[in-house]
């Protein structure tokens, strides 16, 4: 015979059961939800948006909180990738060619840009750095109609973007550049230690250079 006890062992296994079941598939439901995804339009937003600062950015601080390395495709991870190909990132190098600093200018190319103090430019990173943005600003300009033109296709083996053009350019000068794409990339310069801007335009194509305008009198202020 069943004790009043024993039913009510019964009943709370029972409903020790059931709660368990309800849980198992709140548990299930909720833990698919789909996330609140935001959208952010890099380019539009306004001045009274809350975000501080625009991706893609020139500035490597604007990215100090994201916990990415910089050789992303981020223009950060461009310019980066382009510095350390250049002189390893130092900001105090000269080469056997005589091209100095981090992205190793030419005397020739700091005064299209306006700098002609050459140890004020190699004691100041700030300056470098404004000096490379300038230049990008300049070549982005002069070569505009090339970029236009021949981004997305394939020329001399190369899958051709805007990033490449402008890193060729860094490299070989932009009549160097404007022949190579003449040729149909049969024609390709290579500095005075044989990297063609072919390799160029292949090692630093894809990345975001958007953020750079096209500034055809582009100078360091």
């Amino acid at each position: 015979m069943v004790t009043a006890l024993e039913e009510i062992q019964s009943m709370i296994k029972k409903w020790t059961y059931y709660i368990s079941i309800l849980s198992i598939v709140a548990f299930i439901c909720f833990g698919f939800k789909p996330f609140k995804k935001q959208n952010h339009d890099w380019f539009l937003l306004g001045e009274d948006d809350e975000i501080l600062y625009h991706f893609p950015s020139k500035n490597q601080a604007d990215y100090a909180n994201l916990n990415i390395p910089f050789t992303g495709k981020f223009f950060i991870g461009y310019k980066e990738a382009i510095a350390f190909r250049e002189s390893q990132g130092k900001y105090s190098k000269v080469n056997s060619f005589g091209m100095m600093g981090k992205y190793q200018f030419s005397p020739e190319t700091l005064r299209s840009i306006g700098v002609n103090n050459h140890a004020a430019f190699m004691k100041s990173p700030v300056l470098q750095e404004k000096a490379f943005i300038a230049l990008l600003a300049k070549n982005k300009w002069l070569l505009r109609d090339e970029i236009a033109k021949y981004s997305g296709m394939v020329i001399g083996g190369i899958h051709v973007t805007e990033s490449g053009i402008l890193a060729a350019a860094h490299l070989g000068g932009v009549t160097t550049v404007k022949r190579f794409f003449k040729s149909n990339g049969t024609r390709h310069f290579r500095d005075g230690y044989g990297t063609s801007i072919k390799t160029y335009m292949r090692k630093f194509g894809g990345y975001e250079t958007g953020a750079i305008v096209a500034d055809a009198d582009a100078s360091v202020q």
